[in-house]
């Protein structure tokens, strides 16, 4: 990993920074992700502060919510395969899942013109 001096506590709070700018970019609250996640809003808001752990599923959950990668949210690192733009991601993400396919409809049209 990053070196013998990188605490655990590090990752915790560095993640729950990257989890925090995601949500926010999205213009979702804390209760709306713990919703999502079926979690108390008191162990979100722990994990956003790095004082709770989150399990791998809610993880992986959260990576479609915020529309990110595992990379991203633990390390803070990018996949060079990540070859969507982060602002689509964000947008389509943002977009409630009923709605989503219209948005790639869209998206398909606008590369025709």
């Amino acid at each position: 990993m990053k070196g013998a001096g990188y605490h655990m506590e590090d990752y915790r709070i560095k993640m729950g920074m990257r989890l925090k700018k995601k949500r926010k970019m999205l213009n979702l609250t804390q209760e709306q992700m713990a919703e999502k996640l079926n979690v108390s809003i008191k162990h979100y808001g722990g994990a956003e502060r790095g004082r709770a752990g989150l399990s791998m599923e809610n993880l992986i959950e959260i990576c479609g919510i915020l529309g990110t990668d595992l990379n991203y949210l633990i390390l803070g690192e990018r996949e060079e395969k990540d070859y969507i733009p982060e602002k689509l991601k964000e947008l389509y993400f943002s977009c409630p899942e009923e709605k989503r396919p219209v948005f790639l409809e869209l998206m398909e049209v606008a590369l025709k013109l």
